[in-house]
């Protein structure tokens, strides 16, 4: 004698695939592979969908972020061994701290809420006619350094900037004390005086003439006039910010710091082809290095992002608590240290070589990476310098 257990009756399918008519058992169309949701909803209901996506933020996180910290080369061989479902994907990774790090950097970045101006002093001392005059505007410019650095408030890094800021003060006072004596001794002759030195402002040459916007504009031949007049309103828009730039550094650190994120960003695949070479005989295909690249790269953003964080805390404590910062301080030489030993841990690790052949293809690839690195900053830096 047997016994049924009679279930309840399966469901049928709620609604047929809109492209194609086929029964619709869940998110997606087993026959054409459509989803059910289009763009044609809520809003809010898409941009969930798009951060999800993107940065893809939920328990996974937390399982990813402390082993890519802390367990060099780990999230890597994991997913090589197929367990991928329990971390956060790499590029994802890579995206999500790369746009956290960004915004923490530019948070850090203290550089225009300094109350004193760097080139102030430096100006002052131009506008000097007269040996007495540039005495008593530089003492004055050194005067007013003195009284910032016995500010209270003051933060280290600042008492730092003063200080070069008193050198190059007293450099830039010895420089005009030589041409006022070269100006007054050609007087006492008969003879021109030596054009300012600081009158003249940073600019470029083109065959030998410099440039100018209107009396000698930059032409490319195989460029139309727009295009022409656009390369001269960008050069100009250079000159302006470069010689801003050296009249107060802050602008030109914070745009290297600004596009620091940005390009590392660019190169990132770059480093995935260095890899390829690197380890050529070890016929890994150039996914598998683009895994490493994305997942050293997240965890240099982690590490910017961390002592971006550290750094904030640092100024901010500075006045509130100040028994702490000695363990700050060490936090942030530890996390620095940290950093070069976790890359070369992570490319033993991951590619398993001996310590020998790993250290001599670590100095390489550094070595190529820091040349690339310095191209990009400087190629974003100028680009930055002409749109800004």
């Amino acid at each position: 004698m047997t016994t049924e257990t009679a279930g309840p009756p399966a469901a049928g399918p709620a609604k047929a695939c809109a492209n194609c008519g086929a029964p619709m058992y869940g998110p997606y169309c087993y026959a054409c592979g459509q989803p059910e949701k289009g763009m044609v909803r809520h809003l809010a209901n898409v941009l969930s969908d798009v951060a999800d996506t993107i940065f893809n933020v939920d328990s996974r996180i937390f399982r990813s972020i402390l082993p890519l910290y802390f367990r060099p080369g780990f999230l890597t061989l994991e997913y090589f061994a197929g367990r991928r479902t329990r971390y956060v994907t790499p590029f994802r990774l890579f995206f999500f701290l790369c746009v956290i790090s960004f915004f923490a950097i530019q948070a850090s970045l203290n550089l225009g809420d300094l109350h004193f101006d760097l080139g102030e002093g430096q100006k002052g001392i131009e506008g000097a006619q007269s040996e007495a005059d540039l005495a008593k505007r530089t003492q004055k410019a050194l005067d007013g350094i003195e009284t910032a650095k016995r500010s209270p408030n003051m933060p280290e890094s600042a008492r730092a900037s003063l200080d070069k800021a008193a050198d190059a003060i007293r450099r830039k006072s010895e420089q005009r004390l030589a041409w006022l004596r070269a100006r007054d001794a050609a007087v006492a002759r008969g003879a021109p005086p030596p054009p300012d030195p600081d009158d003249e402002e940073e600019t470029f040459s083109i065959d030998g003439t410099p440039w100018d916007p209107v009396a000698n504009p930059v032409h490319l031949g195989w460029l139309p006039s727009f295009a022409n007049a656009k390369l001269n309103e960008l050069a100009l828009r250079a000159k302006e910010n470069v010689n801003a730039a050296r009249r107060d550094p802050r602008h030109l650190i914070a745009g290297v710091f600004s596009v620091l994120p940005q390009t590392l960003f660019v190169l990132m695949p770059l480093f995935a082809v260095l890899l390829k070479i690197v380890y050529l005989f070890k016929r890994r295909l150039y996914m598998e290095h683009l895994i490493v690249a994305l997942h050293s790269h997240a965890y240099i953003f982690m590490s910017l992002l961390l002592l971006a964080v550290v750094h904030m805390l640092i100024d901010g404590l500075a006045d509130a608590a100040p028994a702490v910062l000695p363990l700050l301080k060490f936090v942030r030489d530890v996390m620095w240290i940290w950093l070069p030993i976790y890359l070369l841990l992570m490319q033993k690790r991951v590619y398993g070589q001996g310590w020998p052949m790993t250290l001599l293809k670590y100095a390489f690839t550094g070595l190529c990476y820091l040349v690339m690195l310095s191209f990009g900053l400087t190629g974003a830096l100028i680009v930055s310098l002409a749109i800004t």
